[in-house]
């Protein structure tokens, strides 16, 4: 298969407005690519990440025709997992064979979805891997706010910065107001270097609106462009940093805007269980016309 051969679906996640979200590539059948063809057409496409589909690997488990490997491309590198890639995926899939429980084998960890039809469309909330937390050393913190031209007085002292993890890596930043979240002109070149020594997928810059609240932004230059508009793997991130640091309850239920300031609105559901480690990500997705 020559990747001009491949069938490329275009999906949005996290909006049911194709205007809106995160859109992603979507390959239904990867079978026959290699990873350099992943990765070519990932950069043709020249959305924030693509998402390739194969067969299941030996012993996932599953439903019979509804497990897979599932794989994410940038474009400019393979991604160990992309929330809203899988959300895309979750949805193209439902429409061809229906909605209910599909199992992926990805880069991080096996990753459950469960897609649910309403009269508004298709929905797919993912459960990540087990997520985890760690501090961020002074002078990388340092680093990042002189790449984002930051002064450390914007930063809100409730959201201490931390690195979050709940299949790919994530830092952690408070915005003390929304004006400090929406201006957003940083160096390019100077984060990714940073982004890439620390293995950074994105910076996931958070202000609080709200109790479960929260407008967010993620400069991705790591991927070769310079924000995603919707970002599941950092909201399943961001959702185990606020259980673990206390800013929400172990049990709980946040709403995340993200992409107004791109002029993508998508909202993004984090759900957290009292006893279960893994966050769930939910959001709507539809197909982009044409």
């Amino acid at each position: 298969m020559t990747t001009d051969a491949t069938d490329v679906l275009r999906y949005t996640a996290f909006s049911a407005d194709p205007a809106g979200g995160n859109p992603a590539g979507v390959v239904l059948d990867a079978s026959g690519l290699d990873d350099a063809g992943m990765l070519e057409i990932a950069a043709r496409l020249g959305y924030s990440e693509t998402a390739f589909l194969t067969g299941p690997p030996a012993g996932l488990g599953g439903e019979p025709g509804r497990a897979f490997t599932l794989r994410f491309f940038s474009p400019k590198a393979e991604v160990s997992f992309c929330g809203h890639a899988t959300v895309a995926a979750s949805v193209a899939l439902a429409e061809r064979i229906g909605p209910g429980e599909l199992l992926f084998a990805t880069p991080a960890g096996t990753v459950p979805v469960s897609v649910t039809a309403s009269e508004d469309g298709l929905r797919a909330v993912l459960t990540s891997v087990e997520p985890h937390v760690e501090e961020v050393e002074a002078a990388d913190l340092a680093e990042a706010l002189a790449a984002l031209d930051w002064p450390e007085a914007d930063l809100d002292p409730a959201i201490p910065p931390r690195i979050a993890y709940a299949g790919a890596r994530h830092l952690v930043l408070g915005a003390a107001t929304r004006a400090r979240l929406a201006e957003l002109d940083y160096d390019f070149a100077r984060l990714e270097a940073l982004m890439r020594r620390l293995d950074l997928t994105t910076v996931q810059l958070v202000h609080r609106s709200g109790p479960a609240e929260f407008h967010v932004r993620d400069p991705f230059p790591v991927g070769g462009v310079v924000e995603d508009p919707a970002t599941g793997a950092a909201a399943a991130a961001f959702g185990a940093y606020a259980r673990e640091l206390g800013l929400v309850p172990a049990e709980a239920v946040l709403t995340l805007h993200q992409g107004e300031d791109m002029g993508r609105p998508g909202v993004l559901t984090v759900e957290l269980r009292d006893g279960d480690p893994r966050v769930r990500v939910g959001g709507e997705g539809v197909r982009i016309p044409g």
